[in-house]
């Protein structure tokens, strides 16, 4: 899937736009099946936000479901969040179940258990992985010592801070390393693209970077061969609903509203208009 552009063209500005509402309208038209293993703060924003982008969610956790209705799915989002030692063996299990798969390593640097339970996973090949830039020094450190100034999930460094880092865990794991912040970068160890959509009080929300992984998840189930330009789209789209939704906001509650609704109803124009996503020098 290339959105009609051919593969030799420039990847300017124009262009991304115009493969960031290709996927979604993939999404849109196949509604990929979405197993989510995710934390018990973000089910419902989660949720929400799969639906309103046009996947279909499906929060299993049960190690006995795993054999029968992972393999299934077009795509799992394992999300650490609320880490139970129970979950472990679900996560491992949906991650080997051959189906292309994101990594959302919440708070990795919190305890020596989520550290070692984000490294096992990592090791298990996902497509993605998206977090803080706290989260991802903390994971390409190795090391819990990697996060001097630990804030739980928010991130107490500047995405900007984590592209070396970023760049050196892909390039070690395989996978495409996503990092949320002001700006978002996303690297495959070689390229490096930034989203600028988005609002600050995006931050005030709950889960809203839970929900954005598995958003990711979904539109690396249209494209698993390009989970580079599956992240960074998703990124963009899910940043422009904030900017949209922003407009009718008066807080963090009713931006939270705003955004699924416009989720929902964003339209070829005006994400043609007012996705911005550049390549980085």
């Amino acid at each position: 899937m290339d959105g009609g552009v051919g593969a030799k063209e420039e990847r300017d500005p124009a262009w991304w736009r115009r493969r960031a509402w290709s996927l979604l309208s993939a999404v849109r038209a196949r509604a990929p099946l979405v197993q989510c293993i995710t934390n018990l703060v973000s089910m419902d924003i989660a949720a929400n936000a799969l639906l309103a982008a046009g996947a279909s969610p499906a929060m299993l956790h049960s190690l006995r479901e795993v054999p029968d209705f992972t393999p299934r799915c077009d795509a799992v989002c394992i999300n650490v969040g609320t880490l139970f030692e129970d979950w472990l063996p679900s996560m491992r299990a949906a991650a080997s179940a051959g189906r292309p798969w994101v990594l959302d390593p919440v708070a990795a640097a919190a305890s020596g258990f989520r550290m070692e339970a984000c490294l096992d996973l990592l090791g298990l090949r996902p497509a993605v992985v998206r977090g803080n830039a706290s989260e991802i020094l903390a994971l390409a450190a190795r090391s819990a010592a990697a996060s001097s100034n630990f804030k739980g999930a928010d991130s107490s460094h500047d995405s900007v801070d984590a592209i070396e880092a970023a760049k050196a865990l892909a390039l070690s794991s395989g996978a495409v390393v996503a990092v949320s912040g002001a700006v978002d970068f996303i690297t495959d160890g070689k390229r490096v693209v930034g989203v600028s959509n988005g609002v600050p009080m995006m931050q005030k929300i709950t889960a809203t970077g839970c929900a954005v992984t598995a958003i990711i998840a979904a539109f690396v189930a249209m494209e698993p061969s390009d989970a580079l330009d599956a992240a960074v789209c998703a990124l963009a789209i899910f940043g422009l609903a904030g900017e949209i939704g922003m407009e009718s906001a008066k807080g963090p509650a009713s931006l939270r509203m705003h955004l699924i609704d416009s989720l929902y109803c964003l339209d070829e124009e005006t994400v043609t208009s007012r996705v911005k996503i550049s390549l980085r020098p």
